[in-house]
């Protein structure tokens, strides 16, 4: 059960960075490790490939520093997915921590 909460949480942290700009896998094993999560390539890597099967991200191939790397953004679904979740975080939220 725990598992899968932490990776909604995760799902819910990468639409965020991705409807601010494009980011990487990589990116985003830094960005959840600066928040406790411990995210292996493993596992960052298959939500990304479910998130936008699921038509929540887009990417697109670059060259950086002379490798080729997959630059993922959110999609106008991906989007919106992202403020309905934020409305219900905060309610999730408030509740459980009586504010």
């Amino acid at each position: 059960m725990i598992r899968r909460v932490l990776l909604g949480f995760m799902g819910l942290h990468v639409l965020h960075h991705a409807s601010k700009g494009e980011i990487t896998g990589a990116f985003m094993m830094e960005e959840l490790k600066r928040h406790g999560y411990n995210v292996s390539p493993g596992t960052i890597y298959p939500l990304l490939r479910r998130m936008e099967e699921m038509g929540l991200l887009e990417s697109r191939w670059d060259v950086r520093k002379g490798k080729r790397v997959r630059l993922y953004r959110a999609t106008s679904k991906g989007e919106e997915l992202l403020e309905r979740a934020k409305e219900k975080v905060r309610e999730l939220c408030s509740e459980v921590l009586g504010e």
